[in-house]
């Protein structure tokens, strides 16, 4: 599955909100029900711990986080070889650019699902 169909998967879920440890579980059971291989929480380095790792492309989960950290976060996961793409589920509100050194990025809404 590419780092698109994911995300477009992502998108009509619905997942619960008010606290970020419950949407992470959310996601991980939506993962498991698709049969996806993926990694929870795989330390890329001591700092550097993606909520999920699936064929590469880091799933990284927020659900309130200022902005500018986000991104920040986001570069420092792209910086590592076995990241290939990056896909944010967010309900912050907040652009990516479509690569962070030379990965593919997209947002998710975490708002889409319930639309």
């Amino acid at each position: 599955m590419s780092y698109i169909e994911l995300a477009d998967l992502l998108r009509v879920q619905r997942f619960r909100t008010v606290q970020e440890k419950q949407t992470q579980l959310d996601v991980e059971n939506f993962l498991i029900s698709i049969n996806a291989i993926f990694e929870r929480e795989k330390r890329l380095s001591a700092s550097d711990i993606p909520d999920f790792i699936i064929n590469g492309v880091v799933l990284e989960v927020k659900t309130k986080y200022s902005r500018m950290a986000i991104y920040k976060q986001l570069e420092r996961y792209s910086k590592h070889e076995e990241v290939k793409a990056l896909i944010l589920l967010t309900g912050t509100s907040i652009q990516l650019p479509a690569e962070i050194n030379g990965k593919p990025a997209l947002v998710v809404s975490l708002g889409e699902g319930w639309l």
